[in-house]
């Protein structure tokens, strides 16, 4: 102990000048003050040792791993970055470096140096990991999900990355990947509501929707005020033309989050459908004021005011509704009946001729599923909180 105290001396004697003739601090010096966790003395050891040999590139990678200690992440990857650009070929420098800016949430950077640590070893799974988790935060979900495939294989017992490796299947389209990850995380917790929305949602786009409900109802008897829950079992019941189950749904969601602009939407859309236009044109003009960027509601908004015979909103709604989405041939059919009812020929033909065309793309693609209505992002990866 004695002898620890006095080397601690003689390192911030000579940091702060106060002895001028103490021996200059040595790697072995450093190293142990890491290992008696005296962080900041040991991170002050070695920049004497890079002063005494500025290039050193393992005294900048060894100080690099004393900040990271430190959580001076920013810090750390400029001192690993400095020992790259003397050797890039120290063992571990680049997952230290793919560490600590995942730390950061520089996803990008992080991705980059982890590439390069697993290029260098296959087998190792931290890295593998890591650049799987990397690419979810850049929102790369094929590339997250590739690299989360190889880690979840060599750790399965791990929930946690079962869970993100569904997720990132989900949002990649690759449903049946999902469908078999979350199909595991429900063996491991059955009372995860979370994993029986997503997992509804995985069955969903494998055309699955019954087997989808059943995981929404689920979720819903679990936690019958989970967010979203109502609108997703709602959406579903709405698309298998089952309205009069769908409208409880949506009514539910709407009893728990009164804004919910997509629950209004939809439940406006029933209304249309059932002729019930008064009621329809009040949800449809709620949804609008909460969330100007749903295509339900212009295309509903321009039946209602092709009906009413107010042409100018109705074009200017059929008009919204394509600018959202020009795919969609609905839209171009009204507005398309629309230009004929005011004469104007030229432009009926010119958006009655879209009509076939956009019919026949349709057909070849895949109906909307529900993942694409739940969220417009994915949950969020926070670094912090990541071993």
């Amino acid at each position: 102990m004695q002898n620890s105290k006095i080397k601690t001396f003689l390192v911030v004697a000579l940091l702060t000048g106060s002895l001028a003739s103490a021996q200059a601090p040595t790697p072995a010096d450093a190293i142990a003050l890491e290992q008696e966790g005296k962080l900041q003395e040991s991170a002050q050891a070695w920049n004497a040792v890079i002063a005494h040999n500025p290039k050193d590139a393992a005294a900048f990678a060894s100080l690099g791993v004393v900040l990271a200690k430190e959580q001076k992440y920013a810090e750390a990857s400029a001192s690993y970055r400095k020992a790259l650009a003397l050797n890039s070929h120290l063992p571990g420098l680049e997952l230290n470096l793919g560490l600590s800016e995942f730390k950061q949430g520089h996803f990008p950077a992080a991705s980059t140096a982890l590439h390069s640590a697993l290029a260098a070893d296959s087998s190792n799974m931290q890295a593998c990991t890591l650049l799987g988790m990397s690419y979810y935060g850049e929102k790369k979900f094929t590339l997250a999900a590739r690299y989360l495939e190889t880690a979840a294989k060599a750790d399965p017992a791990n929930a946690e990355l079962h869970q993100m490796l569904a997720q990132s299947c989900l949002w990649a389209k690759k449903f049946d990947c999902a469908n078999e990850q979350f199909r595991q995380v429900l063996e491991q917790n059955p009372n995860s509501v979370q994993a029986h929305i997503l997992f509804g949602e995985a069955l969903d786009g494998l055309g699955r929707t019954h087997e989808a409900i059943a995981e929404f109802e689920a979720a819903a008897k679990i936690s019958p005020n989970e967010p979203n829950v109502h609108f997703g079992l709602g959406y579903l019941h709405w698309k298998s033309q089952h309205y009069d189950q769908a409208k409880p749904e949506f009514e539910r969601e709407l009893a728990i989050d009164p804004s919910h602009a997509q629950a209004l939407a939809y439940l406006g859309d029933i209304e249309w459908k059932n002729d019930h236009a008064d009621a329809a044109l009040s949800l449809l003009k709620r949804a609008m004021k909460i969330n100007n960027d749903l295509r339900i509601v212009y295309v509903d908004l321009g039946a209602i005011y092709a009906q009413q015979k107010d042409y100018k909103n109705e074009q200017l709604a059929l008009q919204r509704a394509i600018d959202l989405d020009p795919a969609q041939p609905d839209a171009h059919y009204q507005l398309g009946r629309l230009y004929q009812t005011l004469g104007n020929t030229a432009a009926a033909e010119k958006e009655l001729s879209k009509v076939q065309e956009l019919h026949k793309k349709a057909e070849k693609q895949a109906e909307e599923n529900l993942a694409s209505k739940m969220a417009t992002t994915p949950p969020a990866l926070n670094p912090a909180e990541t071993r």
